[in-house]
């Protein structure tokens, strides 16, 4: 008896119907779409994943490849996803990449310049624009999920610029917010799960909160009242050690004891031979992750360890050029290259099996 190549069926995979013929799905193979959604649904990338590279060591990285962006101006900002994959701010637009680096549906802000970007998982981005505000967006698609809005005491939605995004472990978004006077600059606060703005925290006098360009919340029982501030080029927050770590032009790097009193820094000056140059606008940047604390300065990394903060690796190429941003994600480090639109990938690899 023949069969008809040309029978239509129908897949239902994790709630999703998809539609094919028998004859499609005998010339596919396991490079088809089909086979990539069966090792999708069956864990099988999740554990090609885990097997490529091991548990993020800032010390043990290596170089794993470049990747140079379809985009005609530079980049000025990455983020590490949860899941290895991360995006990259070109003025208006953000391009996505998963974990496989390959590219997704770009995010179109229309000529709206992005100010600052972060995942809230690995599904889903927040993206925060001039004159547009901030918006919830799709990592697969590129399609705007929400819009989050800013209401004034009376209760009336205002236009904003949003800034600066921060996030906490309890479903908070945070974002610096310029209004149209500045009366309504400050600290705006939405809940992830609703979308609704729950708070918002006016500038007080010479605070300039709406101006900030880096954003990192702190659990304090506290009152919200700023304490304190300093004028450095980056500047983050390390809870696990209850300090701040602030950097200057010159790489040189300090701790801020948060419970001191006095609020001295304790300034570890950094001798490296590669001091900033000023040729490039590629200040320098810090992370703090798993205990680590890395420096970005002109075309490296550095990593620094231990109570002491003891210099243990420094990631770098020689041929590439200023680093203007990285972000630590998936078990990846992502630094991204001033004009020269491409990105490097750190990975930790597997240790040898004995």
């Amino acid at each position: 008896m023949a069969i008809h190549n040309n029978i239509l069926v129908k897949f239902n995979v994790g709630g999703n119907i998809f539609k094919t013929t028998i004859s499609t799905l005998a010339n596919a193979g396991h490079n088809s779409f089909f086979g990539k959604i069966e090792a999708l649904l069956y864990g099988l990338l999740d554990n090609v994943r885990s097997a490529k590279c091991g548990q993020f060591d800032g010390s043990r990285l290596q170089f794993s490849h470049s990747l140079t962006g379809q985009a005609p101006s530079d980049g000025t900002a990455i983020r590490g996803s949860p899941n290895g994959g991360c995006c990259v701010v070109h003025d208006s637009m953000v391009h996505v990449y998963d974990w496989m680096l390959e590219e997704h549906p770009p995010i179109n802000l229309d000529y709206q310049r992005v100010y600052d970007i972060g995942w809230v998982d690995s599904e889903t981005i927040v993206v925060s624009a001039g004159g547009g505000g901030m918006g919830l967006f799709s990592a697969a698609t590129g399609k705007l999920r929400h819009r989050f809005q800013v209401t004034n005491e009376d209760h009336q939605v205002k236009s904003y610029t949003a800034g600066a995004l921060s996030f906490n472990s309890d479903y908070k978004i945070f974002s610096s917010c310029k209004g149209e006077n500045n009366k309504e600059y400050g600290i705006g606060v939405w809940d992830q799960l609703t979308g609704k703005q729950i708070e918002f925290y006016y500038d007080q006098y010479g605070w300039s909160l709406g101006e900030a360009n880096r954003l990192q919340w702190l659990h304090d029982d506290e009152d919200d009242n700023p304490t304190t501030q300093w004028q450095f080029r980056d500047a983050i927050a390390m809870e696990e050690t209850n300090s701040t770590c602030l950097v200057n032009e010159c790489g040189d790097f300090g701790f801020l004891n948060l419970r001191s009193i006095d609020m001295i820094v304790r300034w570890c000056l950094n001798n490296s031979t590669m001091k900033f140059k000023m040729k490039e606008p590629c200040y320098p940047k810090l992370a703090f992750h798993n205990g680590q604390l890395f420096l970005s300065m002109n075309h490296s990394v550095s990593v620094y360890c231990g109570p002491d903060w003891v210099l243990t690796s420094r990631l770098g190429r020689s041929n590439a050029g200023s680093i203007c941003d990285f972000s630590i994600g998936g078990d990846r480090l992502f630094a991204l290259h001033y004009e020269q639109n491409v990105f490097d990938i750190w990975e930790t690899p597997q240790k040898p099996i004995r």
